[in-house]
């Protein structure tokens, strides 16, 4: 008899133990969701100056007029070379993806192109562009630190015409600086917060101008008006820094 009444005191002992062992347990951690990342913004305004270095080619078509009105065309010549200068902008950029700026561009050119006139062959005509200017404003759409643009505005160039005896002495030169407009398109990368690199393409119509040589034409002496036509295309590599960064942050959004 004393066997069975054990039996409930030892159950009701394991019972009175049972929560004391689940309390002794240790408290499951509680883990936070990690933070979302944060997206960096490339931000394109601001100002910036760089430089520039490529190729140019420049087209230049002469005619000779008389008092008459006659004209004597001695066809077109092009000259290509290198070029380098350097750049000054300002851009803004919206909400969005938009980017306009405003740049002012300087460069040193050597485009020349020699030939033996059609009218006189004893006389050979040189053409040279020694300067370019731009003043355009931009148009562009940026993916990040992506960026391309269009661009438009006016152009100024230095040129210089000479006609070269047997010798290849200059006889008879004019020198102009000549106004016209420009257009172009680019593509630029923003390889840090501040440092970009970049290709660009343009295209500068000068239009047509009347010269008059410092002495008389030598190969068509009536000529009272020496009329030349213009154009200049520009490839170059670019490489600017712009005054800024990184725009404010941007969580991610999942």
């Amino acid at each position: 008899m004393r066997k069975f009444w054990l039996i409930p005191v030892g159950l009701a002992a394991l019972a009175m133990a049972t929560p004391a062992s689940a309390a002794d347990l240790a408290a499951r951690p509680i883990t936070k969701a990690p933070p979302a990342p944060i997206a960096m913004v490339y931000d394109w305004s601001g100002f910036y100056i760089g430089g520039n270095a490529g190729w140019g080619n420049a087209r230049a078509c002469l005619n000779f007029t008389d008092a008459f009105g006659n004209t004597f065309a001695e066809g077109c010549r092009s000259g290509s070379g290198g070029l380098v200068g350097g750049q000054i902008g300002y851009r803004w950029q919206t909400g969005g993806g938009w980017v306009f700026g405003v740049e002012g561009q300087g460069d040193w050119a050597n485009l020349r192109a020699s030939r033996a006139s059609l009218i006189n062959p004893a006389f050979t005509e040189r053409a040279k562009v020694d300067g370019i200017g731009l003043i355009t404003g931009q148009i562009g759409y940026a993916w990040n630190n992506a960026l391309f643009y269009v661009k438009g505005g006016g152009a100024v160039t230095g040129s210089r015409f000479d006609i070269l005896n047997f010798a290849g002495t200059s006889v008879a030169s004019v020198s102009a600086t000549r106004w016209g407009a420009a257009v172009g398109v680019g593509f630029e990368y923003g390889f840090t917060p501040n440092w970009t690199v970049g290709v660009e393409y343009d295209h500068l119509f000068m239009g047509n101008r009347n010269n008059t040589f410092s002495v008389v034409n030598p190969i068509v002496a009536a000529a009272i008006n020496d009329r030349l036509k213009l154009d200049v295309d520009m490839v170059a590599v670019r490489f600017n820094y712009k005054f800024g960064g990184y725009g404010a942050p941007v969580a991610a959004r999942y």
